[in-house]
């Protein structure tokens, strides 16, 4: 077994830029290659970066056996299509958020995991750092008790002059839930059990170009917690997790980017009038998720977001956007 993961990077797409150092700064991973269907791009990219190695097209990527793992940061319509022809060519993937955007394409990713033998994950890097880890450990422990309520929200502003931003783009799986709300989604899943919710209220606000541009969902659990999350492409950047319990509540200040966004913590406060902040070394969350890639396919690892967890963040999603009439 190899002692190192070689990465592609596939496209020149700007999110490479939070795993570019993360991949080259890891213990066990090199950063190998880059594609781009404009060689010329890729080359450049390639020297801006100091990446030794350039494909002019998305499959010789694919085909070059000295690359084992892909980084997916296409636009999300585009992300079945090509881990599924990563797999089929042997490589894992670390697929951006969401990972697809149908059940049916889940069913056809999971397909070519299995057959090929590969691991497939989703982004989502606060699940994988210290912060959210220790979070579901003390819910675990019933440090919190029965959890009740959920409070999620990510927000940030996207001005209406910049309509061709991909995340506006509807054809492309734009808006405010697919970019962001996905991140408050996952969490109260996480946190409730690792179950989709069995009910679901929804109201979304619609932008110039047809996209939610601000979402807000209850959902309710089969344990009987409630969730209440929020995502927005107009409103001030602002994003907060909080999870109450019938003996304490948790609250993170920085829930999605810690120790990129704002310096990591939980704040806990017990029924009694206790309160304790927990905090942890600082490291980047991007990092984290690199390293588990790495304890996935060097030391036989599970996956922290495996594709079974992926299909109940993916089904609440979709219920979400029923729900609110999309």
């Amino acid at each position: 077994m190899a002692k190192t993961l070689r990465w592609g990077l596939l496209s020149t797409a700007r999110i490479n830029r939070a795993v570019i150092g993360p991949i080259k700064a890891a213990p066990r991973s090199e950063l190998v290659a880059v594609a781009s269907r404009d060689e010329a791009r890729a080359q450049a990219y390639a020297q801006e970066w100091d990446i030794p190695r350039v494909h002019g097209s998305y499959e010789a990527l694919l085909a070059d056996p000295d690359v084992d793992v892909i980084y997916n940061p296409l636009p999300n319509t585009m992300h079945a299509e090509w881990t599924i022809k990563a797999a089929a060519a042997g490589k894992h993937v670390l697929c951006e958020k969401p990972v697809v955007t149908t059940l049916a394409d889940l069913d056809r990713v999971e397909a070519a995991a299995a057959q090929h033998g590969v691991t497939i994950f989703e982004a989502f890097m606060y699940l994988h750092h210290p912060q959210m880890r220790r979070l579901q450990a003390l819910i675990a422990e019933g440090v919190l008790g029965e959890v009740q309520m959920v409070n999620g929200w990510f927000h940030f502003y996207l001005p209406p002059e910049r309509s061709s931003n991909i995340r506006l783009n509807r054809e492309l799986g734009g808006g405010s839930l697919w970019d962001v709300g996905v991140y408050p989604n996952s969490a109260a899943i996480v946190v409730t059990g690792g179950k989709a919710p069995v009910a679901i209220d929804a109201v979304q606000r619609i932008g110039e170009s047809g996209v939610d541009v601000l979402m807000q969902a209850q959902l309710q659990f089969a344990s009987g917690a409630v969730a209440q999350i929020s995502s927005g492409l107009r409103q001030p950047g602002r994003g907060r997790l909080i999870v109450v319990g019938d003996e304490g509540e948790a609250q993170l200040p920085v829930p999605w980017k810690p120790d990129l966004d704002g310096p990591n913590g939980i704040e806990l406060s017990r029924r009694d009038g206790a309160t304790e902040t927990i905090t942890f070394d600082p490291i980047d969350p991007y990092l984290c998720e690199v390293q588990a890639m790495e304890a996935c396919v060097l030391d036989g690892a599970d996956p922290v977001v495996p594709l079974t967890l992926s299909r109940e963040f993916l089904t609440s999603v979709l219920g979400i956007y029923r729900a609110a009439g999309a």
